[in-house]
């Protein structure tokens, strides 16, 4: 599959997908419209997937090492763990705000999958989640943070408040709060329970 992932097709069908499920729903999309969004034959499609609940693990995927580079990128050479836990926030945001049809195919699609929430073993979200656990515990090694406070949970607990205002947008039409006060806000109420 490696070899397969650095053709052009790959990625084509990819992108088709992407556009198809945000237009119709993971459940309302079919194989054919992949195809025919990507300019490809029905069948080339299976050259590189097994189904449509491939496609879509492997979109996230995709999704996923470019988020996680660019969230990476965003906290390189910050030193304060509370800079960057805004800092976090904010990038989340507006990623969900400047990729409308993913933001809606993870925050919604995703999500029905059983294949996903049940079998996937979601590797690239966990590494995720360890960037929050692991600025908890440089704030807490620096004597910025509690003690007491379990990275493990509060990361999780992080990422849920930025999670809710997301899925809140992709299935709002309207858009009441701006994302810098939204990402300050929940960075501030986050902070303000676990600093020393």
């Amino acid at each position: 599959m490696s070899k397969r992932k650095d053709n052009g097709k790959y990625h084509r069908i990819i992108a088709a997908a992407t556009r198809v499920f945000a237009k119709n729903g993971f459940y309302h999309s079919k194989i054919s419209e992949i195809a025919k969004e990507a300019q490809v034959a029905d069948g080339t499609i299976y050259i590189y997937f097994e189904n449509k609940d491939d496609i879509l693990i492997c979109l996230f995927e995709e999704q996923m090492k470019a988020v996680l580079e660019n969230m990476n990128h965003q906290l390189e050479g910050m030193d304060d763990p509370s800079e960057k836990l805004k800092t976090f926030a904010l990038t989340h945001l507006e990623l969900i705000e400047h990729n409308k049809d993913m933001a809606e195919i993870i925050q919604v699609e995703l999500r029905q999958s059983g294949k996903f929430m049940k079998e996937y073993k979601n590797e690239g979200f966990l590494r995720y989640l360890d960037i929050i656990g692991n600025i908890i515990t440089e704030g807490q090694q620096k004597g910025i943070f509690k003690a007491q406070v379990l990275p493990g949970v509060a990361k999780r607990a992080f990422f849920g408040a930025l999670d809710e205002v997301s899925r809140f947008w992709v299935l709002s039409s309207r858009k009441e709060y701006d994302i810098r006060v939204v990402a300050e806000q929940i960075s501030d109420c986050f902070l303000a329970g676990i600093r020393n």
